[in-house]
């Protein structure tokens, strides 16, 4: 009779450690998924070229490719139009591009004036530094290029110039 108590009882115990571990690796799963950096992105609201605001709420739900340029950049420059390719052959199927321009409003809509792109185009200042940064641009430079999936999590990062290819391989993996 004892015996079996004590069996019972480890066993219970056992079963109670089991299910805590699993609710804590649940937990902490969960809590690793979690990116401060891209929710943080997410909660923005930028002004855009045509003196509106984009709030990048808005864009969840699809894939999002995410690209820090500036008209002073010649690799920025030079992708521009493969970034424009990218989003025309891609957007029937979900994807998004949006340029986040680390410059100012004046020499962004000069720009635009010359190389229009058919993708949407925000404002984020030299502080679109410190935000690619904190999305994992340790050194700073740009471009600077982001897959965030459907989800919202960031999928791929880049730092220098993109191409088409490579723009493309990722879709893949979202097919």
């Amino acid at each position: 009779m004892i015996a079996s108590r004590r069996r019972w009882l480890i066993s219970g115990s056992v079963a109670a450690a089991g299910v805590a571990g699993g609710v804590a690796a649940y937990w902490w799963r969960r809590r690793a998924q979690r990116d401060p950096a891209a929710e943080a992105f997410w909660a923005l609201t930028l002004d855009t070229p045509a003196q509106t605001s984009l709030a990048m709420a808005t864009l969840q739900g699809r894939p999002l490719v995410l690209n820090f340029w500036a008209t002073w950049c010649p690799p920025c420059v030079r992708e521009m139009p493969v970034l424009d390719r990218f989003y025309r052959d891609h957007r029937a199927r979900g994807w998004q591009v949006l340029g986040l321009a680390a410059d100012n409003a004046a020499a962004v809509r000069e720009f635009l004036a010359r190389t229009p792109v058919a993708f949407p185009i925000a404002l984020a200042g030299f502080e679109g530094i410190d935000l690619s940064r904190r999305l994992g641009n340790l050194s700073g430079g740009l471009p600077f290029t982001v897959v965030f999936g459907r989800d919202g999590r960031l999928q791929h990062r880049h730092i220098g110039e993109t191409h088409y290819e490579q723009l493309a391989g990722w879709a893949q993996g979202f097919s």
